[in-house]
């Protein structure tokens, strides 16, 4: 094997003679190397093989083991600062080598990600378990999950690392079932093996299996309850991820961020504001990462425009503390420009942009542009990026035109984007749509399944909307037929199936309605409020009251769309104690504050059952100035009671009151 070495070095010194740029690679970069380590390190470059082996044993050193270990701490410390060329000669020109050396030398090509340079070592070199398992990692990392496997199976010695080794390798390359063969088999997991799987689960999308886990173990630190925080926040369960939250033994910086983050990827904003308040309480000398800043500036953003010096309180304390020092991706200043842009404070955004000019940042201020109705520095913002051909801010544009009505600009910008996407086509359709432009929408769907695209479920969404919207059944028929041809068995996509629930309503086919709904493994408030709202509007109080019942044993909380449903069907059948019942519970029971809609609903109530004197009472003790709107359905309501003889001069009253807009 000496001998092999010797060519070996040879062969390599001279391949990296020829690079005559070598030797200004150090520089600076020796910092962190005694004089002696950075000349060893110059000669080793250039190819000094005499030389640095002559530095190597004028270095005093006591004993021949001490020597042998020095030289194994230089060996990796030249690796880890990213020398590894250099690693490589003094590993081949040192006199003595231990296990240890070997293994250096190992870890070294392995986190350089040069398998077939470790592969070679490993089958020359003496081995322990430490050795296998540096090469188990390589393998994994490298995706060759079954030649890891093979590899596990011939180990002479396994230590619990090396069994956590393959569970994470596995789960990295995303074989969970395989993963979760080697985890039952290892006989004596730790907390580390357990973390592994729970986080393996989550990241695969399978929580149910987490939590099992989460469950039976017997002991738990503050990795495995974060790893349970982020996985319910990841499938926006952020009521029991804050309930386990609370009940963690210990928190750090990562735990906190974790629930800051969900709340505000899940757009509870204030939510997570609040909470960063109570880490800086609880962590007053700990900073926050740069997860968590990024995290507050989005939730910041998403308060909105009436929010915006929280922004600029948020901006100023990263400034001021210095935090731009953990924005090592460049993540940090683009979330600050989102939420400047979001705030409406586009000069803002647009500062930051100068400074570090990138796409990602330039499509969210040309979002920002037009979410606050500035087309034109949204077109002087979009010629800079538009050769780039960036699809995100070609769509922003679309959408933006379809906005204010300029279809054919639209479609001009639509046509020249070549590498048109779903979500391309889906907001052309849903912006022919909005328009009005209903038999142009239905085509264009056709046009994107010629082109050989299948459409989004939220393409189908949007189409059923404007078949709901024109009661034009037969194209929603349609659509629910090509819906069934082109997804596979009919993927129960809740979007969709709420989209053709309030479809079949819209067109009068209630049956055809609840049939969908009835059949619906899931079900959130808004499909419950497109089956009640259909019932309401086709009269049916006793089946519209029955479903809202069922909806309140489900668990599911009515929000005001609900009580306007019930509200109206009841008032339109004269159920007059049910609607006082429902409209008290809607406002003290589940603290809902009733919108102009519901009060209409009241005095409409009022005014079929005769009661207009009652009425225009109901209306002078709103907590709001009643305007037209209140005025012309009490007016309305005037005429259906034409005998009523106070009929007259309430109908004076509300014409005067809806004509100069007073109470």
């Amino acid at each position: 094997m000496r001998a092999l070495c010797v060519k070996k070095v040879c062969c390599f010194l001279s391949k990296l003679s020829l690079n005559s740029s070598i030797p200004c690679r150090f520089g600076n970069h020796s910092r962190g190397f005694s004089n002696e380590e950075a000349l060893i390190l110059r000669r080793l470059s250039e190819g000094g093989l005499v030389h640095a082996r002559h530095l190597l044993d004028k270095i005093p050193q006591r004993g021949s083991n001490s020597r042998v270990i020095y030289w194994t701490s230089l060996l990796t410390r030249y690796a880890k600062a990213g020398y590894l060329d250099e690693a490589r000669v003094l590993f081949e020109v040192m006199p003595e080598r231990s296990i240890v050396t070997c293994n250096a030398m190992l870890t070294g090509n392995v986190k350089r990600r040069r398998v077939k340079e470790a592969w070679t070592l490993f089958r020359e070199m003496p081995k322990n378990v430490v050795s296998w398992t540096v090469m188990l990692t390589a393998l994994s990392d490298d995706g060759r999950t079954d030649d890891a496997v093979e590899l596990f199976d011939e180990m002479p010695e396994r230590n619990v690392v090396s069994w956590n080794t393959l569970v994470t390798g596995l789960i990295r390359n995303e074989d969970m079932e395989k993963a979760r063969h080697v985890f039952d088999a290892i006989p004596c997991p730790d907390i580390v093996s357990w973390n592994a799987m729970i986080k393996g689960y989550i990241e695969n999308d399978e929580m149910e299996e987490a939590k099992v886990l989460f469950e039976i173990m017997s002991e738990k630190n503050v990795v495995t309850w974060t790893s349970m925080v982020y996985g319910y926040c990841q499938c926006s369960d952020v009521h029991e991820a804050y309930r386990l939250f609370c009940e963690m033994p210990e928190r750090n910086v990562v735990s906190w961020t974790a629930m800051i983050s969900g709340f505000a990827w899940n757009e509870f904003y204030r939510e997570a504001l609040l909470l960063f308040l109570e880490m800086k309480k609880d962590l007053d000398a700990i900073l926050p990462n740069g997860e968590t800043l990024i995290s507050l500036a989005y939730a910041c953003g998403g308060l909105g425009v009436g929010f915006r010096r929280l922004g600029e309180q948020l901006h100023a304390q990263v400034i001021f503390n210095g935090w731009e020092s953990v924005d090592h991706d460049g993540r940090l200043v683009k979330s600050l420009v989102h939420m400047y842009a979001s705030s409406g404070l586009i000069a803002s955004a647009q500062s930051l942009l100068n400074e570090s000019f990138d796409l990602q940042s330039c499509n969210i201020i040309i979002n920002g542009y037009l979410k606050n109705g500035d087309l034109e520095r949204a077109e002087t913002l979009f010629k800079r990026v538009e050769s780039l051909h960036d699809k995100v801010s070609w769509t922003s544009m679309i959408d933006g035109y379809l906005d204010v009505g300029d279809v054919s600009r639209a479609f001009d910008l639509f046509q020249k984007l070549h590498d048109k996407d779903g979500v391309t086509w889906t907001v052309m359709i849903s912006g022919l749509v909005r328009n009005e432009l209903f038999a142009e929408a239905s085509s264009l769907l056709s046009d994107m399944v010629r082109c050989g695209l299948k459409p989004l479920n939220s393409t189908y969404s949007v189409l059923l909307g404007s078949a709901g919207a024109t009661s034009n059944l037969d194209q929603g028929k349609h659509l629910h037929c090509v819906i069934a041809k082109t997804t596979a068995c009919y993927d129960p996509d809740l979007i969709l199936q709420n989209s053709l629930v309030s479809m079949y309503a819209k067109c009068g086919a209630i049956d055809d309605a609840y049939e969908i709904f009835s059949k619906m493994l899931r079900k959130d408030t808004v499909s419950w409020n497109s089956m009640i709202m259909g019932l309401s509007h086709h009269g049916l109080a006793d089946k519209a009251l029955k479903l809202f019942k069922e909806m309140l044993d489900s668990g599911m909380k009515p929000n005001s769309v609900t009580f306007l449903g019930v509200l109206s069907v009841c008032s339109h059948s004269g159920l007059i104690t049910k609607v006082l019942e429902l409209f008290k519970a809607m406002k003290e029971t589940y603290l809902i504050q009733p919108g102009i809609e519901h009060y209409i609903s009241m005095i409409d109530l009022l005014g079929r059952a005769g009661k207009l004197k009652e009425a225009e009472e109901f209306i002078s003790a709103l907590p709001f100035t009643p305007d037209r709107t209140v005025y012309g359905a009490l007016l309305g309501l005037c005429g259906l009671n034409w005998r009523d003889r106070d009929a007259g001069g309430i109908a004076e009253r509300a014409a005067m009151r809806s004509d100069f807009g007073c109470s």
